[in-house]
């Protein structure tokens, strides 16, 4: 095994995840996850060059909205409002002038993706219970959240299963995005509008819905002169369009084939902001992200942009990396690009992070006709190489298929230390955007309806089979790994394949009936569209499910679980490993307290990497 300097240590060490970018004038916010902090996410604040904590130690600002989180915290005009994880997601308050805290709820509730109103007297946000009855024990709402701390909250809106994004225009309107099951935010979506009566002590606002077509029309919000931008996927590209609050009407504001969206998985998304000069839009593509600006300059140095928002002078900030550079907040004058945020030095070689080829390979085998799929492919890059590979020995390296979760997202189009641990280590990676995938567009991403646990798994299988056919890996040493839907790709591929040496399977599905009838709301329908009707096409659900095909699985098996996952239950992990142990195949199981659905902490991060190093050369 190949000594490299990318160690599991390193991963975790000073490191820290950015997400969400926030600009309130010309200071800058954004959101730090510190895995050397048993995961907690922080607030941090750049004024004027300098750095800050604005939230205590203690402080975790993340909500558990649809479990899976995002829009915890916002600040307008030196207020910063958020849910707090370590204090049971209720809301706080701080006034950065007085750096004074206010409890805001109290309730037991959950609160997302809020906004002010305009007196400021209200935090306008979605708000999730789990007290509602039998038919329907979670119930999500557009609240109103009093700032004054006395505790009240005025439900706007509650006629649907789901909803987003609440922005705030002209004269007090208030836009939001609703949907119901079966769909998710990313297969059919409406515009709701809600009148200001509300906030003048009317007791009913004034509730209509725009009309539209099905379709995920998404990010909605106001530009400074009163008209509604949303970005619609009606086109099959998620682009930018004005939508007419009359009828609905939609008139292009930029367009092409590209995906200014990414899927509504977590709430606090932002692909598009305004300046003086026009729209800022973030593009994305197989080859990653560019940010496009209303001068036609288009910067693609990030390949990752996962949060922008405009300054009050004209600039744009935003959350970028690539795949040489970590995540980090830079600001943007519509020509150069700065780096704003603190860079945690790596000391590692350049040689090492070469770009991963994008290839299209030929798929079949699902019945469907032949047709093709997606990878990013990253050639072994170790300590001594110069151009990315090492050609003085002609064996080839051995493969590691990954599997994204989701189904619907995509490989990660960043700098991701895990997958250069194995490319350092001489070890090739195939990150695959099967069909179902984002970034191609939504005919792309509707090929894996009715087909989950089949379509998925044969263009893993397939981008492995054609990798060794061109003779870039060695067909002999191929595992697949991949969590939570990823997990259950890799167990059917062992099930069903016999291409694969071993398998990881991180909080992975096992039981699809299980997932159908024991998980959260938000996914509660999501298998209608993936596999089929529940529980009226059980047959197909039992014939998908892993568990009912463990005695076709004999690669060894290494099976990774959080023991707190509400998305998917430790008992899905269990059931397999059983199964597995109860037909002789090697398999080991690590159970981690205080995880949920993906891992946060430092301790745990750097224990499965050492699992996951153990397991695969080993084979």
């Amino acid at each position: 095994m190949i000594d490299s300097p990318i160690t599991a240590e390193l991963l975790v060490s000073g490191a820290v995840g950015i997400s969400e970018v926030v600009a309130d004038g010309t200071d800058v916010y954004w959101a730090e996850s510190r895995p050397s902090e048993g995961g907690r996410t922080a607030i941090v604040r750049w004024r004027d060059g300098e750095i800050t904590d604005v939230v205590g130690s203690d402080v975790n600002v993340r909500t558990r909205v649809h479990e899976y989180g995002g829009g915890a915290w916002w600040v307008a005009d030196g207020v910063l409002v958020f849910s707090d994880d370590a204090r049971a997601g209720e809301l706080f308050r701080i006034d950065m002038a007085q750096a004074k805290e206010t409890q805001l709820t109290s309730s037991g509730y959950r609160y997302a993706d809020g906004r002010f109103s305009p007196d400021g007297q209200w935090f306008v946000c979605v708000r999730e219970r789990h007290d509602g009855d039998a038919d329907c024990p979670v119930v999500n709402e557009i609240v109103a959240v009093s700032i004054d701390g006395q505790g009240e909250e005025l439900t706007l809106l509650g006629s649907h299963d789901f909803f987003s994004s609440p922005r705030f225009g002209l004269g007090g309107q208030l836009i939001c995005v609703a949907w119901d099951n079966p769909d998710m935010p990313w297969d059919a979506t409406e515009l709701i509008v809600i009148g200001p009566e509300w906030m003048d002590g009317e007791p009913e606002p004034v509730v209509r819905g725009i009309p539209g077509e099905t379709e995920s029309i998404v990010l909605p919000d106001w530009t400074a002169d009163g008209r509604l931008l949303a970005v619609t996927d009606r086109s099959n590209w998620w682009n930018l369009v004005e939508v007419s609050l009359h009828d609905g009407a939609q008139l292009p504001v930029i367009e092409g084939e590209f995906e200014v969206a990414t899927p509504g998985w977590v709430f606090g998304l932002s692909r598009w902001c305004e300046t003086e000069e026009g729209m800022v839009i973030v593009a994305g593509t197989g080859r990653g992200d560019t940010i496009g600006f209303p001068s036609g300059f288009v910067e693609d140095r990030h390949t990752a942009v996962n949060s922008i928002r405009a300054l009050d002078d004209g600039r744009v900030v935003y959350a970028g990396a690539s795949y040489s550079e970590e995540s980090a907040v830079w600001i943007h004058d519509g020509a150069t690009a700065t780096r704003i945020s603190e860079p945690r030095d790596l000391g590692l070689d350049p040689a090492l992070f070469p770009e991963p080829e994008l290839i299209t390979f030929e798929v079949g085998g699902d019945g469907s006709e032949r047709t093709t799929a997606h990878a990013l492919f990253y050639e072994p890059a170790t300590p001594g190489d110069h151009d990315g590979s090492d050609t003085s020995d002609a064996t080839l390296p051995p493969l590691l298929v990954m599997v994204h979760g989701g189904p619907t997202a995509a490989a990660r189009r960043q700098l991701n230390l895990v997958i250069r641990y194995w490319t350092s280590r001489g070890v090739a990676v195939a990150d695959v955007d099967y069909r179902g995938s984002t970034l191609y567009g939504r005919i792309y991403r509707n090929e894996l309806r009715g087909g989950w646990g089949v379509t998925d798994v044969v263009d893993c299988v397939s981008a492995a089979k054609h990798l060794a056919a061109v003779g870039r890996v060695d067909a002999d040493k191929m595992t697949i790994a991949g969590g939570s839907a990823g997990g259950l790709t890799v167990l059917n591929a062992l099930a069903h394949h016999d291409v694969f040496s071993g398998g990881i399977s991180r909080y992975g599905v096992t039981d699809l009936r299980a997932l159908a009838a024991d998980t959260h709301k938000f996914e509660a329908r999501y298998l209608d569209r993936l596999i089929g009707s529940w529980p009226e096409e059980e047959a197909v659900y039992i014939e998908r499910s892993p568990i009912s095909h463990a005695e076709k699985i004999a690669a060894p098996m290494l099976v990774l679980q959080g023991e707190d996952d509400m998305v998917v239950p430790p008992n899905q992990a269990e059931a397999i490993v059983e199964a597995l142990r109860e037909n002789d195949v090697p398999v080991t199981y690590h159970l981690y307290p205080g995880e949920g659905h993906g891992f946060r902490m430092a301790e745990t991060i750097v224990d499965v990497l050492a699992a996951e190093e153990q397991f695969i050369f080993s084979l």
